[in-house]
């Protein structure tokens, strides 16, 4: 599946708030959320010193993929072209010798 299929499959299962100003803010606290979710996996999984069950994160890392899609897909932003930026921009960074530095302007 490549990101166009799972953004459209994803715009399938959103049910939130319609309200105007709840369209990008609901599925940004969500996203919020799970990524404390997919933390507290982390953490607990470090602090019992177990080895990180993949299917677990996975399972969370979806969740954190749907809430990603949501938010672009109510910007109207195509997952695949936020992707292609994303690999751009590191490899400008990289190029230049400045991935390892601070800053969004690096």
């Amino acid at each position: 599946m490549d990101f166009s299929e799972y953004q459209t499959s994803a715009k399938r299962t959103a049910i939130y708030p319609g309200r105007l100003d709840g369209r990008v803010y609901y599925p940004a606290l969500g996203l919020a959320g799970e990524v404390g979710e997919l933390l507290n996996k982390i953490k607990k999984q470090a602090r019992d010193g177990k080895v990180l069950d993949k299917n677990e994160i996975a399972g969370e890392l979806g969740d954190v993929l749907w809430y990603v899609s949501q938010i672009a897909e109510e910007l109207g932003l195509r997952l695949e072209d936020v992707a292609a930026h994303n690999i751009e921009k590191l490899r400008s960074r990289d190029e230049r010798g400045v991935i390892n530095g601070s800053g969004d302007e690096r």
